[in-house]
């Protein structure tokens, strides 16, 4: 017969603090464990990511090689040596330089604008309380079920009787704000603004704008920046708004693309020259927020 192992004891005064063994951390349940990664963990992130990064690559290959090398069966994979003077046919065939200071206007307006509106927005809806409040956000929601085509013939008449077409303007004003922002920062502020924080504040003698400045905007900035990446990629990469209401003289980045590659038989390495122009931008703006995002996923974890 085998002995019965003795209970554990608990440890007496005096005693060296027990350790957990390798691998785990304290915590309740089994919310402490240390999760490990495997092989196959790591085949799937690999995998993942190739497939994610090949699409800019082949940008890359494609806008440094001839036409001639892109019709190749099969094609190279490598960069050739013609990425300067692709870049050169570009901005000989497009105003690519005005384009890109008149996408970089736009959208940084939109982006400004989308993520002020609706902080201010967001912030009414998830802690003030006003008559109303329910019916204005059902509303507000339900103009994301209405196709933007609908509303394409009555907003350029609306520019048009302001003498509008052909200026930023007309593509700036309709993106300002967006009812997705709205809902977006509401739902982010009623999970991470604590009414005691508004209420205290309030005891002090703050005025909403103050709270708003001093207490939602910190609170917010990670909510914010996720949204001015969003909205600024939209707004970048918008063709369908901008080729109605300007032309070649005032043209976007994804308008000015338009007018690459002309000819018989499109030179595709010369548009992909030119995408790869206009995607620069849009992976600036991502690295300049890209620890604003990461940052507010691990201040929420480690406050979770």
């Amino acid at each position: 017969m085998t002995a019965l192992a003795a209970p554990p004891t608990a440890p007496e005064k005096g005693d060296p603090p027990q350790t957990p063994p390798p691998g785990r951390r304290i915590g309740k349940g089994g919310a402490g464990r240390t999760m490990k990664g495997g092989w196959l963990s790591y085949l799937i992130l690999g995998f993942a990511l190739l497939v994610s990064a090949f699409p800019f690559y082949w940008t890359i290959v494609a806008a440094s090689r001839s036409n001639a090398d892109l019709a190749q069966v099969p094609p190279s994979l490598l960069p050739g040596p013609n990425l300067i003077k692709n870049f050169d046919a570009v901005l000989e065939e497009a105003d690519i330089g005005k384009a890109l200071l008149n996408s970089l206007i736009v959208s940084g307006s939109i982006t400004l604008g989308t993520v002020l509106c609706c902080t201010l927005a967001g912030f009414a809806f998830a802690k003030l309380k006003f008559r109303g409040r329910g019916a204005l956000l059902t509303l507000t929601i339900g103009t994301m079920m209405i196709p933007p085509q609908l509303g394409v013939i009555p907003l350029f008449m609306l520019i048009a009787e302001l003498q509008w077409v052909n200026q930023l303007q007309a593509v700036i004003l309709p993106g300002l704000v967006s009812a997705f922002g709205v809902f977006f920062m509401r739902q982010y502020l009623v999970q991470s603004l604590p009414d005691e924080l508004i209420e205290a504040a309030r005891v002090d003698g703050a005025s909403t704008a103050r709270i708003f400045w001093s207490i939602v905007i910190p609170i917010a900035r990670p909510g914010m920046a996720v949204l001015g990446m969003l909205t600024f990629m939209t707004a970048w990469n918008d063709f369908f708004w901008p080729i109605i209401a300007l032309s070649s003289q005032e043209p976007t980045v994804q308008v000015a693309l338009r007018q690459l590659g002309g000819g018989y038989v499109n030179d595709q390495s010369v548009i992909m020259a030119g995408t790869l122009l206009g995607t620069l931008p849009v992976l600036l703006v991502f690295g300049l927020l890209g620890r604003q995002i990461v940052g507010g996923i691990m201040q929420g974890a480690v406050k979770g």
